[in-house]
């Protein structure tokens, strides 16, 4: 993962969706209910970069205050939906609602539309990441330096 030197900022063509989803812990000693849940993600995600079929094009992994969270990038809503519908994410869920009642464990996610000219990314002297390498990063010379700039730039699809 080699580092671009310079100012970058991110393309994609045509709109995308942006898919955040996490965890919470609410009882740490309900192992057995977290456990679970917590395994389940790396197993989703192993599948969705090995079949591009889906419609994924990337993730970010954090851990935050409230536990581990994804940024994912989808090239669309229906890929996203058709991807929550079915396979392994459709029994995890089914699962889930099964042996979470008692409310051990926590699960969000949030999920945004973003159309052409709603978008700006800019990186510098970084490796590729987030919107950067789930699109295309391209120089932010004189007209993508500004982020006014690079929102008109979207607009056209990069």
């Amino acid at each position: 993962m080699g580092i671009h030197m310079g100012r970058f900022a991110a393309t994609m063509e045509g709109s995308f969706v942006v898919f955040i989803i996490g965890m919470r812990v609410n009882r740490w000693l309900a192992v057995r209910k977290w456990l679970p849940v917590a395994r389940a993600m790396p197993r989703m995600m192993k599948e969705l970069y090995q079949d591009k079929e889906h419609g994924f094009l990337h993730a970010e992994y954090f851990i935050g205050r409230n536990g581990p969270m994804l940024v994912q990038y989808w090239r669309s809503f229906d890929d996203l939906e058709r991807y929550a519908k079915n396979g392994f994410h459709k029994e995890t869920w089914r699962k889930f609602h099964q042996t979470g009642k008692a409310g051990e464990v926590g699960v969000y996610h949030e999920t945004y539309r973003i159309e052409p000219g709603q978008y700006e990314a800019v990186y510098n002297h970084m490796p590729a990441f987030g919107l950067g390498k789930a699109g295309q990063l391209i120089p932010a010379d004189a007209s993508y330096h500004s982020a006014r700039q690079r929102l008109n730039h979207s607009k056209v699809g990069g």
